[in-house]
């Protein structure tokens, strides 16, 4: 709701009674909320529909390639969000086990964004400049998903996605690179987060296209 109040100007006051059903809206601040979120009416009329076809894709390993903005804050991708897909063998994603809370399950689990090459060094040679990585956003835990590897994930800086090895320490998420050249950066959650709404999710692949 916080950040929705940034997004729009409007009173976090005013936000809460509209999405408590205390309060309507006009049609203009509708249409403002709409146009802050990057919504048309289309997104929303055909939600259900969407919703099925997108699962639909997912369990056919088609995973939606989206911005990274779409990717850090929209729980349900909306087709005007998708930027091409990512196709997949049928079995890669059966046995990836998840781990995240209870309002985090409720998102559309795969998505996967383009990592730019300025962005890109930082993890060389993992990830190199346009790399798409497959985000799973039902594992945002800090728990190992393996045995002695660390995990490696999309995480929240700013308004920024970074990808980076993550530790949790004294209330803080600890960013590692791969590239010794770059700098560890400590990152600390809002008064109303918890650390690991930082997290996007658990990479689960990197493709570096030739």
């Amino acid at each position: 709701m916080s950040l929705l109040a940034r997004q729009t100007g409007f009173g976090q006051p005013h936000l809460s009674n509209y999405l408590h059903c205390r309060r309507q809206l006009s049609l203009e601040a509708l249409d403002r909320i709409l146009a802050a979120q990057s919504l048309t009416i289309d997104d929303l009329l055909p939600a259900e529909r969407a919703r099925e076809d997108a699962n639909k894709e997912t369990e056919g390993a088609a995973i939606p390639v989206v911005s990274h903005t779409v990717a850090l804050f929209e729980p349900y991708i909306r087709p005007t969000a998708i930027q091409e897909m990512l196709r997949l063998p049928a079995h890669s994603l059966q046995s990836m086990r998840s781990r995240t809370s209870k309002t985090r399950r409720g998102w559309e689990r795969f998505v996967a964004v383009r990592i730019p090459a300025d962005d890109a060094p930082a993890m060389y040679p993992l990830v190199l400049p346009e790399a798409l990585v497959l985000i799973d956003r039902h594992y945002t835990s800090t728990t190992a998903y393996r045995t002695g590897l660390p995990n490696l994930y999309a995480v929240r800086l700013g308004s920024r996605l970074l990808v980076r090895s993550v530790d949790f320490a004294m209330a803080r998420l600890i960013l590692r690179p791969l590239n010794a050249d770059f700098p560890i950066e400590l990152v600390e959650a809002d008064p109303d987060e918890l650390p690991g709404d930082l997290i996007t999710g658990r990479i689960g692949l990197i493709v570096n296209e030739p």
